[in-house]
């Protein structure tokens, strides 16, 4: 056997799980339609906290986000590696997974909070342990760069994942609601990422958190989504999301219109944003925009508006102070005529 059909037969062994190099992807490799809801949070519950992606700058910042979950009235367990740092990883790949592993296992932890984004998630995904996630249900909570992991555990498990602030700053007010509303005391529906009111007069509009209406209509479906470009990098994996008849919610941040217009044409050219019941465009915080170029509002509505489908852009879902909290797989309602989401049930049970 020549050199070329040894690699062919090595990489075919292993997406067929017949190699050992990635155990924990091959123990679940079907996709789950059941939806599993894990436990609401409550005061004295016990946080796991993780950083499965990148790491804080220094140790005392971690310190800092020890210290946060314990002001919200919760305990809190560290990650045997949370500390660690590997240039800009929080540590060894197999490292980073056996944190989220580990917290998974833990019957004395309630929930898992990651520390950050920055970059990393996907690296560990052939390492998570599936079929313990999808047997033991747990709050995990993060965004940006978490996309991968709460997309990836969605995907193969059908557990709950939720789309909301990281443990490395403070919550406003508004973020605190919406944490409370989603993960502490939700109701049969609940309107989510609603603007935070402002103090209208005489001189003085609310320029940072207008809704732009793209295309209108009424959707539901299940939600599915997170940051565009963590979306974007599981395409064509194991791991990708079903667009199938589901609301798909977008963010990002740092990223010039052009390069937001090529994976928005990466997920056409896939037939998914074809498949979608309608759109949520969060905020695309920090774009580039200077030069030639198309405005952001120009190739939302160039990728989306002839899909038929409601499209939204700016409710408060991405890298801002005042963000909701998004639970992947619930089922939803989307207005694109008053600009609304709505929870059709609760997130946790």
């Amino acid at each position: 056997m020549n050199r070329r059909k040894m690699l062919q037969s090595t990489i075919a062994a292993a997406l067929l799980g017949g190699s050992s190099a990635f155990p924990a992807a091959s123990a679940a490799t079907a996709r789950s339609n059941r939806i599993l809801k894990p436990r609401r949070l409550a005061r004295g519950d016990t946080i796991g906290l993780v950083a499965p992606a990148s790491s804080s700058l220094e140790d005392e910042d971690i310190r800092i986000s020890l210290d946060l979950i314990r002001s919200l009235g919760f305990n809190v367990i560290q990650g045997a590696h949370l500390f660690d740092r590997q240039q800009y990883l929080a540590g060894a790949d197999r490292a980073r997974a056996d944190d989220v592993n580990s917290m998974f296992a833990d019957d004395d932890v309630d929930a898992i909070f990651c520390l950050r984004g920055g970059y990393g998630t996907p690296r560990i995904l052939p390492y998570l342990d599936y079929d313990l996630i999808r047997n033991r249900p747990k709050i995990l909570l993060g965004m940006s760069d978490i996309t991968g992991i709460l997309t990836a555990i969605h995907t193969k498990t059908g557990v709950v994942g939720f789309h909301g602030p990281n443990a490395s700053g403070s919550f406003s007010d508004y973020s605190l609601g919406e944490f409370k509303k989603v993960l502490v005391q939700p109701t049969p529906t609940t309107l989510i990422g609603v603007a935070p009111p402002f103090e209208a007069g005489e001189g003085k509009v609310d320029s940072d958190n207008r809704l732009t209406y793209i295309t209108g209509g009424i959707a539901k479906g299940r939600l599915i989504g997170g940051n565009l470009t963590l979306i974007s990098v599981l395409m064509g994996t194991e791991f990708e999301p079903d667009f199938r008849d589901r609301i798909v919610f977008l963010e990002d941040v740092h990223e010039a219109p052009y390069r937001i217009d090529r994976m928005l044409t990466q997920l056409r050219l896939a037939g998914k944003l074809q498949q979608a019941a309608g759109i949520v465009f969060g905020k695309f915080t920090d774009s580039d925009t200077d030069g030639n170029t198309f405005s952001l509002e120009e190739v939302f509505r160039d990728r989306t508006a002839d899909l038929g489908i409601p499209v939204v852009r700016g409710i408060m879902i991405g890298h801002v102070r005042e963000q909701t909290v998004v639970p992947i797989g619930i089922e939803a309602e989307l207005s694109g005529d008053e600009g609304t989401l709505r929870l059709l049930e609760p997130a946790v049970i």
